[in-house]
C-alpha cells in the first residue's frame, strides 16, 4: 500500500489525461478534486492488484455522461456507493475507477478517500471510453449490474437490479444521464479480489503518475511521453473548423487542423464522442480507436480535452497504442460496435502500421 501525496494526485490527473483520448472530463476539474481532498485533510491510499484479498469487493466508480456538462458533488457521489453496498449487502475493500481520465479517475479516488477505503492501481479500459459497457471486464463476461446511477446531487437514484448484458446496462445509465442534464454517477461491476488481479488494467495509476511527473519535470514533455508510451506525435497545427454538439448523453466534436513547422501543407481532422475516436490526416486513416488519439498543448503537453477546442487554438496530436486486451478479436469487436453506431466504419488498423 502507498499513500500518495498531493503532488502524486496531481501527477495522476495530468498523466491520466495523456491517455484519455481528449475526453475523460476536464483535467481542471480533477486538480479541484485533489485541493478539496487535500485541505479536507483526507488521505489516498493506492495498493496494487497483487494486494488485494482474493475475496474482497472492489466497485468500479465513475460519472458518465457529455463532457459538457461535468460537475461534481462529492457527498452525492460517496452516497451512490453505499446505496449499491446497501443494496448488494457488501463492504468495499476499495474502489476502481472505470477509466483513465483527468476528472473520471480522480472521481474514483475521491470517494474511496472520502469513505476511508483504498484505491486499486488499475482501471477498466487503459484509456477514456465513450460508453459505459465499453470496459475489459465486457470482454472476460464480468457482469455490468447491479448498477446505481444517481444524478448530480443524488436527488434522483436508480438501482438497476439485472440487465441482459452489458450493453443495456449502458442504455439504462446513458438515459438516465441525458435526462438528467447529461451527467450522473454510477456505482457498478463489482470485482472480487481475484477478478481485479486479472480482469483491469493493471498499474495503470502508477503509469499515469510516471507520467504527469514527465510532463512536469521535462525539457522536452511531449517527446518523452511518445517514448515511454511507445506512441507518436500525429500532427501539430491550428484549428480552423469546430463543430460541437451535446445530445443522448454525448459531446459530439469534429475537428479540422491546418498544419504548423513539419506539418504546414497538411490537413488534419478528427472526430469525437466524448473521446476522439478516428482521425485523419490529408483524408487517410492517421488513428483509429482503440488506439487512443489526445490534443495535448504543443508545449507542456498537457491534455487538451476536445470539448474545450475552439477555433484558432494550437495544439498537437498524439497517437498511443491502446492495452493488447483491445487488440483481442473481442476487443475489436466491441470497439466496432460503438464506432459503427457512431457513423465510423473505417476497419481497424494498429497505429504502428500508419504512423510508420
Amino acid at each position: 500500500m502507498r499513500i500518495l501525496r498531493p503532488q502524486d494526485l496531481l501527477d495522476l490527473v495530468d498523466g491520466a489525461a495523456i491517455f484519455s483520448a481528449g475526453g475523460g472530463g476536464d483535467p481542471e476539474i480533477g486538480y479541484k478534486l485533489v485541493d478539496t481532498l487535500v485541505s479536507d485533510g483526507y488521505t489516498v491510499k493506492l495498493v496494487s492488484p497483487s494486494e488485494v484479498p482474493n475475496d474482497a469487493k472492489v466497485v468500479n466508480f465513475a460519472c458518465v455522461g457529455a463532457t459538457t456538462t461535468v460537475e461534481y458533488d462529492a457527498d452525492a457521489a460517496v452516497k451512490t456507493l453505499r446505496i449499491l453496498e446497501e443494496y448488494a449487502g457488501f463492504s468495499a475493500y476499495a474502489t476502481i475507477p472505470v477509466e483513465l481520465g483527468g476528472f473520471n479517475t480522480l472521481a474514483a479516488v475521491d470517494v474511496a478517500a472520502r469513505c476511508g477505503i483504498l484505491v486499486v492501481d488499475a482501471d477498466g479500459a487503459g484509456r477514456s471510453v465513450p460508453e459505459v459497457h465499453l470496459k475489459v471486464y465486457t470482454i472476460d463476461d464480468i457482469p455490468l449490474t447491479p448498477m446505481v446511477v444517481a444524478g448530480l446531487h443524488a436527488k434522483n437514484i436508480v438501482v438497476a437490479k439485472e440487465t441482459v448484458n452489458s450493453k443495456a446496462a449502458e442504455r439504462i445509465a446513458r438515459v438516465l444521464a441525458a435526462e438528467w442534464n447529461h451527467s450522473a454517477y454510477t456505482a457498478r461491476r463489482i470485482l472480487t479480489g481475484v477478478q481485479a488481479k486479472t480482469s483491469p488494467i493493471q498499474l495503470s495509476l502508477s503509469k499515469s503518475m510516471q507520467i504527469g511527473k514527465m510532463l512536469r519535470k521535462s525539457v522536452d514533455p511531449i517527446k518523452a511521453v511518445v517514448k515511454e508510451t511507445g506512441g507518436f506525435k500525429l500532427f501539430e497545427g491550428v484549428v480552423d473548423y469546430v463543430e460541437r454538439e451535446t445530445e443522448a448523453g454525448f459531446t459530439f466534436v469534429d475537428i479540422k487542423l491546418r498544419g504548423t513547422h513539419e506539418y504546414t501543407e497538411s490537413i488534419f481532422e478528427f472526430k469525437a464522442k466524448n473521446e476522439v475516436l478516428v482521425a485523419y490526416r490529408d483524408r487517410k486513416l492517421a488513428a483509429i480507436a482503440p488506439d487512443i488519439i489526445t490534443p495535448v498543448h504543443p508545449e507542456n503537453g498537457k491534455c487538451i480535452t476536445a470539448e474545450k477546442i475552439e477555433k484558432g487554438d494550437k495544439f498537437a496530436v498524439l497517437g498511443l497504442p491502446a492495452p493488447q486486451k483491445w487488440r483481442t478479436s473481442k476487443g475489436l469487436e466491441l470497439w466496432k460496435d460503438v464506432l459503427q453506431r457512431s457513423n465510423m466504419f473505417e476497419e481497424y488498423v494498429p497505429i504502428e502500421k500508419l504512423a510508420s
